[in-house]
Parts: C-alpha cells; structure tokens; sequence
C-alpha cells in the first residue's frame, strides 16, 4: 500500500489537473460504447484525427455488432486502411462483434474485466472504455500517462500494469473518473517525452524528477 504522504502527494497532483481541467471528456465519442470500443481498437498506432475521421466512416456504415458482421472483414480493412494494421484490426472488430452478439446479447459489458475477454481487447482498451463509457474508476496507463507517472512520481512501475496496479491504489476515489484524462493531456501538452515544459507546469512544486528544469 502507498504511504501517506505519497497518497497525498498524488491527491494535490490531481486536484492542479482537475482545477485545470475541471469537466475532463473523452477525445472520442462516447455516446456509444460499442463505437467507442471499436474506437480505442482502431486507435492502436494511429493518431486521434485519423482515428476519429475514419471511426465516422465506418459507423456511417454500421451501427452495432449484427451491421459489423454482415459488412465484413474484408470491407472494414477497406474502410479503416488509413489508421494501419487494416487486416488485423478488421478481423478483431469481426471476431468481437461476434463475441458481443454471442454472449453479450449485442451489448457492451459495462466492467473492464469483462471488455477484456473480447478479441484484440486489451488492458488499455477495456479500461478506457469503461472509464469514459460507463464511468468506471479505473485508470487506462497509455504512454503519456506511464511517462507522467513515473517522471513525477506518481506511481513508478517498470511495466505498463504495475503502474496501473500503483494508480489504482494510490489515486483518491474522487479523482479516478477524470484521472485517466488529465494524466494523458498533462503528459502530451506539457511533460512531453522530449523537452517537457517544466517552467509552465501546474505541479512542477510537486515533481521530484532529477532532470526538472527550474
């Protein structure tokens, strides 16, 4: 368990982030669990416009699992050959729209734990579904969110799930709805990989990296 005061260290982290930011949405539409599912999937090595303009084509197509299936793999790399992984990506959209009708009834299972038995549903994918979807506190640990982590610290972690195992605990109930969101925006507009933007940053009082320009 997290000491005390790495508890509250994390907690005023937040609570910057949140004042920041204090209705975070999702980058995505997510009216539609079953879109936003699919979504996420196509998001894998591809960026956000790309994602969103092709996600738009598809659905102008379809609109739920049965519709994905009758348009088929060989149609939907078609459509989504722009975000790459096209054939892949499109066997996993057919294998999980499958899986849904099966043994779902055509619906989104509301946990993350569940998402996660879909084909080509991850860790990252079921949570973040989950999280933006259906307001699950769980915590999606994408690039940004595991720079961010370990470069303040928040929750080091060698590894993708030992941070999100460490957010879990350390993250204060209140702040685990938005966290993925203000994590992920914090770390690609201001403690970027590169050359992050300490002098602007809302927490720089409370980062503890070696390498923080002051």
């Amino acid at each position: 368990m997290p000491q005390s005061d790495e508890v509250g260290r994390v907690a005023a982290v937040l609570a910057r982030l949140a004042e920041a930011d204090p209705e975070p949405k999702a980058g995505f539409d997510d009216t539609d669990p079953f879109r936003l599912l699919v979504t996420v999937l196509l998001s894998a090595q591809s960026t956000g416009p790309t994602v969103a303009r092709i996600a738009d084509a598809l659905f102008a197509r379809v609109k739920d699992p049965a519709g994905m299936l009758d348009l088929g793999a060989v149609q939907i790399t078609e459509i989504i050959r722009p975000v790459g992984l096209g054939p892949s990506k499109a066997r996993n959209i057919v294998k999980l729209s499958a899986a849904l009708i099966e043994t779902y009834g055509g619906a989104v299972p509301r946990s993350a734990a569940e998402m996660r038995k879909l084909p080509g549903i991850g860790r990252k994918s079921a949570e973040v579904t989950a999280n933006f979807a259906f307001h699950e506190p769980v915590i999606a640990v994408d690039t940004h969110v595991f720079r961010v982590s370990n470069r303040i610290p928040l929750a080091p972690g060698a590894t993708v799930d030992a941070v999100a195992d460490k957010l879990a605990e350390a993250v204060p109930e209140r702040f685990k709805d938005g966290a993925h969101i203000w994590l992920f925006r914090h770390g690609r507009d201001t403690c970027t990989a590169r050359k992050p933007a300490c002098t602007r940053c809302p927490v720089s009082d409370l980062c503890t990296w070696p390498g923080k320009e002051t």
